[in-house]
């Protein structure tokens, strides 16, 4: 096929031409970047957390008495036994927070008690003897606590303990070289060392905003009970006895004592709540960069159709005459093909500029990941594919006009 003769048609209609050449290239750009962000929200909202999250719930406690920590302490452990009685749970532990909440303690890390930066960040859980039971999270190395290194601290004492357990991507992170394990860390701004004594598998910060990517598996558990203004419990039921255990812990509860709160609405909640509301905003923000994707691709597909009808119309009578010299449907059809695949390929070229010059701006400002070129590659192909699919039905409609036809239409 000659080329001249379709050039020579695309200058003769340099505003179609250059229109869908631009919204071709301004789709490209945002479907591709839309399609890595949907990517890397599912990425997000997929990773493991560590934790059994089968037959798991959380209940707040928010304390209508918080004038006495000593009766905070004495009914946390009450709360604890009266909760481990019920004959559909299984373990039970108290704690500040967990994975997924969102919101929590995090603190520095240090490896000398001298340093002004600090080494890494991670989120700080108070727990007990029973806390990786009710977790589901298993030990790697090391040992659990004991019952007698469970103490009892307010919010405003300085934060320090003699043992802790840390998650292996926080040893891997202080300790590269070799085992975390009797290792000594520094927990906040404290000079107080705390040694390592066990090392979790997989678990999951609280922090779940995209600032904390390099912390999210960066936990410290102490052993403690933090005597604060409310506590959660992690229960752990029986297989199979997730509902029964939600309807019988707060009736347990509230049987020990009524001064407490526990909100109707999300006082009790299952770990699969739990994980939908810590990633509510990324499903959402990948469905909405689906629906605009969507959108944006129809719209240029709807474009291509329209322009093209629009030009098949206007060029009966040339159709026509090429058909009386000889030309055939085969002829027209890849004529118009080709005039929207050099249309294509000429918005794919600028789309691609622009796709990663998009993303460099929002690695700039929102510290997003860069754009693998693989998307833009796929993003390229999808497009000139959609294109020449757009275009079909209005090119087989020309090369379907017949010279008499054409002729009488003069």
């Amino acid at each position: 096929m000659q080329i001249k003769p379709i050039l020579a048609a695309m200058r003769h209609h340099k505003a179609g031409t250059v229109l869908i050449a631009l919204q071709i290239a301004l789709t490209l750009a945002i479907v591709c970047n839309a399609l890595f962000i949907i990517q890397q929200r599912t990425a997000r909202v997929s990773r493991p957390s560590g934790v059994e999250e089968t037959d798991l719930f959380v209940i707040r406690s928010d304390w209508a008495d918080k004038s006495d920590p000593r009766r905070i302490d004495a009914q946390m452990q009450a709360d604890l036994i009266a909760l481990r009685q019920l004959g559909s749970v299984q373990e039970a532990s108290s704690t500040n927070s967990f994975p997924l909440r969102g919101t929590g303690w995090d603190n520095f890390i240090k490896l000398q008690p001298d340093q002004v930066k600090m080494t890494t960040d991670a989120a700080i859980f108070f727990a007990d003897e029973r806390t990786l039971a009710a977790l589901g999270t298993r030990l790697v190395a090391g040992r659990n606590f004991t019952a007698g290194e469970i103490g009892a601290q307010q919010p405003r004492d300085a934060l320090h303990s003699a043992q802790v357990i840390i998650s292996k991507a926080l040893a891997e992170r202080l300790f590269p070289q070799g085992s975390a394990l009797g290792k000594t860390i520094y927990v906040s701004m404290g000079r107080t060392p705390s040694t390592v004594i066990g090392i979790t598998d997989t678990l999951q910060a609280h922090m779940t905003g995209s600032w904390a990517n390099p912390y999210a598996y960066n936990a410290v558990l102490i052993p403690a009970r933090l005597l604060n203004d409310y506590t959660y419990y992690l229960v752990r039921a029986r297989p199979g006895q997730l509902a029964a255990a939600m309807r019988d812990a707060p009736k347990a509860l509230y049987a020990q004592s009524r001064m407490r709160i526990i909100n109707a609405k999300d006082g009790v909640m299952s770990f699969a709540q739990v994980r939908r509301r810590a990633y509510e905003r990324d499903v959402g923000m990948a469905i909405l960069m689906g629906i605009i994707s969507v959108v944006l691709l129809a719209i240029t597909a709807a474009g291509i159709v329209g322009l093209t009808s629009f030009w098949v119309g206007q060029r009966r009578k040339q159709i026509g005459v090429r058909r009386a010299l000889g030309a055939t449907r085969g002829d027209i059809l890849g004529h118009f093909l080709t005039e929207n695949l050099l249309i294509g390929i000429g918005g794919v070229l600028i789309g691609a500029v622009l796709a990663v010059g998009i993303n460099l701006w929002m690695v700039a400002q929102f510290e997003m990941a860069r754009l693998s070129l693989a998307y833009v590659v796929a993003g390229v192909v999808a497009l000139l594919l959609l294109g020449q699919g757009a275009v079909l039905a209005p090119a087989l409609r020309a090369s379907r006009v017949s010279p008499v036809e054409a002729t009488r239409s003069v």
